[in-house]
Protein backbone atom coordinates (compact mmCIF):
# COMPACT_ATOMS: atom_id res chain seq x y z
CA UNK A 1 0.00 0.00 0.00
CA UNK A 2 1.65 3.17 -0.92
CA UNK A 3 -1.07 5.66 0.36
CA UNK A 4 -2.08 6.80 3.12
CA UNK A 5 -5.14 4.64 4.42
CA UNK A 6 -6.20 5.92 7.74
CA UNK A 7 -6.58 9.68 8.71
CA UNK A 8 -7.97 11.11 12.34
CA UNK A 9 -7.46 15.02 12.46
CA UNK A 10 -9.03 18.80 12.00
CA UNK A 11 -10.37 20.52 8.98
CA UNK A 12 -10.83 23.83 9.27
CA UNK A 13 -12.20 25.52 6.47
CA UNK A 14 -11.62 29.43 5.47
CA UNK A 15 -13.43 31.89 2.68
CA UNK A 16 -10.36 33.76 1.49
CA UNK A 17 -10.32 36.74 -1.46
CA UNK A 18 -7.86 36.98 -3.78
CA UNK A 19 -5.99 38.93 -2.38
CA UNK A 20 -5.85 37.14 0.70
CA UNK A 21 -4.60 33.47 -0.78
CA UNK A 22 -2.22 35.44 -2.03
CA UNK A 23 -0.85 36.53 1.41
CA UNK A 24 -1.51 33.16 2.86
CA UNK A 25 0.74 31.47 -0.19
CA UNK A 26 3.49 34.07 0.81
CA UNK A 27 3.33 33.68 4.05
CA UNK A 28 3.77 29.73 3.60
CA UNK A 29 6.89 29.98 1.54
CA UNK A 30 9.48 29.45 3.75
CA UNK A 31 7.57 26.82 5.43
CA UNK A 32 5.53 24.88 3.13
CA UNK A 33 6.19 22.88 -0.55
CA UNK A 34 3.36 22.09 -3.09
CA UNK A 35 2.49 18.56 -3.10
CA UNK A 36 3.76 16.73 -6.23
CA UNK A 37 0.83 16.64 -8.00
CA UNK A 38 0.67 20.22 -8.37
CA UNK A 39 -2.82 21.60 -9.61
CA UNK A 40 -5.25 19.05 -10.12
CA UNK A 41 -9.02 19.25 -10.61
CA UNK A 42 -10.64 16.56 -8.14
CA UNK A 43 -13.69 14.63 -9.22
CA UNK A 44 -16.14 13.00 -6.35
CA UNK A 45 -19.29 11.01 -6.90
CA UNK A 46 -21.07 11.50 -3.16
CA UNK A 47 -23.49 8.39 -2.31
CA UNK A 48 -26.63 9.25 -0.38
CA UNK A 49 -30.42 7.70 -0.17
CA UNK A 50 -33.44 8.25 -2.04
CA UNK A 51 -34.56 10.67 0.33
CA UNK A 52 -31.01 12.51 0.99
CA UNK A 53 -30.76 11.32 4.60
CA UNK A 54 -26.99 11.81 5.33
CA UNK A 55 -26.88 15.20 3.79
CA UNK A 56 -30.25 16.33 5.27
CA UNK A 57 -28.59 14.94 8.66
CA UNK A 58 -25.32 16.45 8.22
CA UNK A 59 -27.02 20.02 7.51
CA UNK A 60 -28.20 19.41 11.07
CA UNK A 61 -25.15 20.37 12.63
CA UNK A 62 -25.30 17.24 14.44
CA UNK A 63 -22.32 15.92 17.00
CA UNK A 64 -21.65 13.18 14.54
CA UNK A 65 -21.92 12.77 10.93
CA UNK A 66 -20.73 10.46 8.01
CA UNK A 67 -20.69 9.83 4.16
CA UNK A 68 -19.57 8.27 1.34
CA UNK A 69 -17.84 8.95 -1.97
CA UNK A 70 -15.67 7.89 -4.52
CA UNK A 71 -12.50 10.54 -5.58
CA UNK A 72 -10.07 10.36 -7.99
CA UNK A 73 -7.92 13.35 -8.23
CA UNK A 74 -7.71 13.59 -12.11
CA UNK A 75 -9.89 12.72 -14.93
CA UNK A 76 -9.64 8.97 -15.05
CA UNK A 77 -9.59 5.84 -16.90
CA UNK A 78 -11.04 2.48 -16.00
CA UNK A 79 -7.73 1.08 -14.75
CA UNK A 80 -6.71 4.41 -13.64
CA UNK A 81 -7.03 4.64 -9.47
CA UNK A 82 -9.78 5.81 -7.39
CA UNK A 83 -10.97 5.89 -4.13
CA UNK A 84 -13.55 4.93 -2.23
CA UNK A 85 -13.63 6.91 1.01
CA UNK A 86 -16.13 6.86 4.27
CA UNK A 87 -15.61 10.09 6.29
CA UNK A 88 -16.75 10.70 9.70
CA UNK A 89 -16.72 13.74 11.86
CA UNK A 90 -17.38 13.55 15.57
CA UNK A 91 -16.93 16.55 18.04
CA UNK A 92 -14.86 18.39 15.26
CA UNK A 93 -12.25 15.16 15.07
CA UNK A 94 -12.70 14.15 11.47
CA UNK A 95 -12.24 10.47 10.87
CA UNK A 96 -11.22 9.04 7.14
CA UNK A 97 -10.96 5.57 5.87
CA UNK A 98 -10.26 4.78 2.23
CA UNK A 99 -9.32 1.87 -0.48
CA UNK A 100 -7.54 2.44 -3.68
CA UNK A 101 -8.71 0.29 -6.56
CA UNK A 102 -9.15 0.58 -10.10
CA UNK A 103 -11.74 3.62 -11.06
CA UNK A 104 -13.47 0.98 -12.97
CA UNK A 105 -14.09 -1.88 -10.45
CA UNK A 106 -14.94 0.88 -7.93
CA UNK A 107 -17.41 2.39 -10.34
CA UNK A 108 -19.56 -0.86 -11.26
CA UNK A 109 -19.75 -1.58 -7.68
CA UNK A 110 -20.96 1.38 -6.17
CA UNK A 111 -23.06 2.04 -8.43
CA UNK A 112 -24.61 -0.98 -9.27
CA UNK A 113 -24.81 -2.26 -5.28
CA UNK A 114 -21.94 -4.42 -6.09
CA UNK A 115 -19.74 -5.88 -2.85
CA UNK A 116 -16.51 -4.50 -3.35
CA UNK A 117 -13.64 -6.73 -4.46
CA UNK A 118 -11.70 -7.04 -0.98
CA UNK A 119 -12.09 -8.08 2.34
CA UNK A 120 -9.75 -6.25 4.42
CA UNK A 121 -10.97 -3.77 7.76
CA UNK A 122 -11.58 -1.20 5.93
CA UNK A 123 -13.65 -2.93 2.96
CA UNK A 124 -15.78 -4.51 5.98
CA UNK A 125 -16.54 -1.06 7.44
CA UNK A 126 -17.68 0.62 4.49
CA UNK A 127 -19.95 -2.75 3.56
CA UNK A 128 -21.22 -1.91 6.75
CA UNK A 129 -22.23 1.64 5.99
CA UNK A 130 -23.32 0.62 2.88
CA UNK A 131 -25.77 -2.08 4.34
CA UNK A 132 -26.93 0.19 6.86
CA UNK A 133 -28.40 2.78 5.14
CA UNK A 134 -29.65 0.57 2.01
CA UNK A 135 -29.86 1.10 -1.59
CA UNK A 136 -27.48 4.20 -1.55
CA UNK A 137 -27.46 6.16 -4.94
CA UNK A 138 -24.91 8.68 -6.81
CA UNK A 139 -26.54 11.77 -5.56
CA UNK A 140 -23.82 14.92 -6.08
CA UNK A 141 -20.91 14.95 -8.56
CA UNK A 142 -18.55 18.09 -7.40
CA UNK A 143 -15.78 18.39 -8.64
CA UNK A 144 -12.77 21.52 -7.84
CA UNK A 145 -9.26 22.24 -8.52
CA UNK A 146 -7.18 22.44 -5.60
CA UNK A 147 -3.93 22.91 -4.79
CA UNK A 148 -2.47 21.13 -1.37
CA UNK A 149 0.70 21.98 0.16
CA UNK A 150 2.38 20.02 2.82
CA UNK A 151 4.56 21.37 5.81
CA UNK A 152 8.90 21.22 5.35
CA UNK A 153 9.46 19.97 8.95
CA UNK A 154 7.74 16.50 8.50
CA UNK A 155 4.57 17.10 10.51
CA UNK A 156 1.11 16.27 9.17
CA UNK A 157 0.07 20.09 8.64
CA UNK A 158 -1.42 20.34 5.51
CA UNK A 159 -2.98 23.62 3.68
CA UNK A 160 -5.84 23.13 0.41
CA UNK A 161 -6.72 25.92 -1.75
CA UNK A 162 -10.21 24.85 -3.17
CA UNK A 163 -11.30 27.09 -6.47
CA UNK A 164 -13.90 26.70 -9.56
CA UNK A 165 -16.63 24.36 -6.84
CA UNK A 166 -19.04 22.67 -9.55
CA UNK A 167 -21.60 20.23 -8.95
CA UNK A 168 -24.13 18.84 -10.93
CA UNK A 169 -26.86 15.62 -10.55
CA UNK A 170 -25.85 13.74 -13.61
CA UNK A 171 -22.41 12.26 -15.94
CA UNK A 172 -21.70 10.55 -12.71
CA UNK A 173 -17.99 9.36 -13.97
CA UNK A 174 -14.69 10.10 -13.12
CA UNK A 175 -13.59 10.17 -16.65
CA UNK A 176 -15.68 13.08 -17.46
CA UNK A 177 -14.71 16.76 -18.10
CA UNK A 178 -15.49 18.86 -15.14
CA UNK A 179 -18.42 21.09 -15.16
CA UNK A 180 -21.87 21.73 -13.47
CA UNK A 181 -23.31 24.54 -11.20
CA UNK A 182 -20.67 26.71 -9.73
CA UNK A 183 -21.23 26.46 -5.30
CA UNK A 184 -18.53 29.41 -4.64
CA UNK A 185 -18.45 32.68 -4.59
CA UNK A 186 -17.14 34.95 -7.28
CA UNK A 187 -13.68 35.49 -6.80
CA UNK A 188 -13.24 33.32 -3.60
CA UNK A 189 -11.27 30.49 -2.61
CA UNK A 190 -11.84 27.98 0.26
CA UNK A 191 -8.89 27.27 2.06
CA UNK A 192 -8.53 24.50 4.32
CA UNK A 193 -6.26 23.78 7.16
CA UNK A 194 -6.22 19.59 7.96
CA UNK A 195 -3.51 18.84 10.86
CA UNK A 196 -3.87 16.34 14.26
CA UNK A 197 -2.45 19.31 16.38
CA UNK A 198 -2.42 23.14 16.92
CA UNK A 199 -1.28 25.64 13.92
CA UNK A 200 2.54 26.68 13.63
CA UNK A 201 3.01 30.29 15.19
CA UNK A 202 3.25 31.83 11.35
CA UNK A 203 0.04 30.41 10.22
CA UNK A 204 -1.81 32.08 13.63
CA UNK A 205 -0.11 35.22 13.34
CA UNK A 206 -0.94 35.51 9.67
CA UNK A 207 -4.58 34.84 9.59
CA UNK A 208 -5.14 37.47 12.62
CA UNK A 209 -3.23 39.99 10.77
CA UNK A 210 -5.73 39.38 7.92
CA UNK A 211 -8.83 39.08 9.93
CA UNK A 212 -9.42 35.78 8.26
CA UNK A 213 -11.98 33.69 10.96
CA UNK A 214 -13.05 30.00 10.29
CA UNK A 215 -16.19 29.54 8.29
CA UNK A 216 -18.56 26.26 8.03
CA UNK A 217 -18.60 25.11 4.68
CA UNK A 218 -19.57 22.06 3.42
CA UNK A 219 -19.02 20.82 -0.49
CA UNK A 220 -21.94 18.64 -0.79
CA UNK A 221 -24.25 20.37 2.17
CA UNK A 222 -23.93 23.36 -0.13
CA UNK A 223 -24.59 21.80 -3.62
CA UNK A 224 -27.92 19.96 -2.38
CA UNK A 225 -28.82 23.38 -0.95
CA UNK A 226 -28.47 25.64 -4.30
CA UNK A 227 -30.05 22.54 -6.26
CA UNK A 228 -32.59 22.86 -4.10
CA UNK A 229 -32.86 26.57 -4.21
CA UNK A 230 -32.55 25.83 -8.22
CA UNK A 231 -35.30 23.60 -8.24
CA UNK A 232 -33.27 20.85 -10.12
CA UNK A 233 -33.08 18.76 -7.24
CA UNK A 234 -34.41 15.33 -9.39
CA UNK A 235 -36.26 12.46 -8.14
CA UNK A 236 -33.72 10.54 -7.42
CA UNK A 237 -33.59 8.51 -10.78
CA UNK A 238 -30.21 9.18 -11.55
CA UNK A 239 -29.20 10.12 -15.73
CA UNK A 240 -26.45 7.33 -15.36
CA UNK A 241 -24.08 7.06 -18.67
CA UNK A 242 -21.33 6.93 -16.69
CA UNK A 243 -18.20 6.28 -19.03
CA UNK A 244 -14.73 6.38 -18.23
CA UNK A 245 -12.40 6.49 -21.40
CA UNK A 246 -14.98 5.77 -23.11
CA UNK A 247 -16.06 2.51 -21.53
CA UNK A 248 -19.66 2.10 -20.31
CA UNK A 249 -20.31 1.31 -16.78
CA UNK A 250 -23.61 1.24 -16.24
Amino acid sequence: MDYQATFKRYEVKYMLTRAQKYAILEAMRPYMELDKYGRTTIRNIYFDTENYRLIRHSLESPTYKEKLRLRSYRKVGPEDPAFVELKKKYKSVVYKRRLELPAGDATLCLLNGLPLPLHTQIANEIEYFRNYYGNLMPAMFISYEREAFYSDDGSDFRVTFDENILCRQDDFSLGSDAYGLSILPEGMTLMEIKTSGGYPLWMSHELNRLGIFKTSFSKYGTAYQRMFEEHTLDNHTPKIQVTTGGRLYA
